[in-house]
């Protein structure tokens, strides 16, 4: 299945039913009166968030959604029924906006949440509600509310505990297949990753979920290379691994080209927890391990995110996926953190994202 983040759909709630004008007319009944029946409310547009999906795929080939129109009213004072709902479902961790006012609507992380987007029109009155004291037979009655139209961008964030980032072939799809069951691409040539990829990492009986993205570029958030849109899929993350390649002209520079597109991407990411890992330290020699790693270290008293004040910067770590060296202790630091962000909003030190109803 093809990995879709991002979405642009056309809703329209159902417009209500018209009511009705009618009279009762039976044998042996002399004065009947109205009896005209109210229109049925016209449906509304949900978007629900719903398990087993993990891509926006099925938006492809939908685009229009309309709700249904609500019944219009009958005579014998009957009222018309409701319309049936438009029902959008959406992968955990989807975000509605607005696209003519850029609002978000909606941001989805639980299974279960439901958001009215559009909500359909009220139905029109019979005549018999307008019979008064004075008007014993009126002969008018209320045309259905029209529904609501709009245009919605879905965009998806995917739930991670962790994400990779780093220049493209620093490592990133290579540590997650070694850590985890997942298969991304790899080979022996330099490519970059296209799409997303999650992955479940188990470490010291306890597990997190791992998100690999597309890497960054100088000028990325510009739009070259493939952009920083993907950076929205580890703005939820507890902690970022940020590799950098022991084999690169520059590691120092290399890290500092990351964290100015961080910056520039903003939505608070370059104060996210961040452990730094020197990939691919089995294909270098000592001394240039050393001089790369010594680079490494002064970036990161520059460029790195920002500490308490007393507290030590930690060190990078030394990373080798091919022979395994280095992994646990990435892993456990990563799990450290995770764990430590999750302490924090429990006492109320950092607010959960919340989500609108509109």
């Amino acid at each position: 299945m093809k990995f879709l983040d991002q979405a642009r759909v056309y809703v329209r709630s159902g417009d209500g039913g018209a009511g009705c004008v009618s009279f009762r007319r039976e044998k042996f009944i002399e004065f009947g009166g109205p009896d005209g029946g109210d229109g049925g409310r016209g449906g509304d547009v949900v978007v629900e968030c719903s398990p087993g999906l993990n891509t926006l795929i099925d938006f492809r080939y939908q685009q229009h959604f309309k709700a249904k129109t609500g019944t219009h009213g009958m005579g014998r004072n009957r009222a018309g029924g409701r319309g049936a709902d438009a029902l959008l479902r959406v992968p955990v961790g989807t975000q509605v906006f607005d696209e003519e006012t850029g609002a978000m609507l909606a941001d989805l992380t639980e299974e279960g949440q439901r958001v009215v987007v559009a909500k359909g029109g009220n139905g029109g009155f019979g005549n018999l509600h307008f019979t008064t004291s004075t008007n014993r037979a009126p002969r008018h009655a209320n045309p259905g509310q029209e529904g609501i139209e709009r245009t919605l961008i879905l965009r998806l964030k995917l739930i991670a505990d962790a994400g990779l980032i780093g220049l493209p072939n620093a490592g990133k799809s290579t540590f997650l297949a070694a850590v985890s069951a997942a298969k991304p691409k790899i080979a022996d040539y330099p490519f970059t990753t296209l799409h997303p990829g999650l992955g479940v990492v188990k470490i010291d009986g306890r597990d997190f979920v791992l998100a690999d993205i597309p890497g960054l570029i100088e000028g990325a958030h510009e739009g070259h290379g493939l952009g920083d849109r993907f950076l929205g899929h580890v703005e939820r993350c507890g902690a970022l691994i940020h590799l950098v390649d022991a084999t690169g002209a520059n590691a120092g520079s290399d890290y500092r080209v990351i964290r100015r597109e961080l910056e520039a991407y903003g939505e608070g990411i370059v104060e996210k927890t961040e452990i730094v890992a020197l990939s691919k330290t089995d294909a270098v020699d000592e001394e240039t391990l050393k001089t790369q790693l010594e680079r490494l270290k002064r970036a990161i008293r520059s460029y790195g995110p920002p500490v308490e004040a007393g507290a030590k910067r930690a060190k990078p770590l030394l990373l080798s996926t091919a022979t395994r060296s280095g992994v646990t202790e990435t892993l456990r630091a990563t799990m450290a953190a995770i764990e430590a962000g999750k302490a924090e909003a429990a006492d109320g030190l950092v607010a959960p994202q919340a989500w609108s109803p509109v």
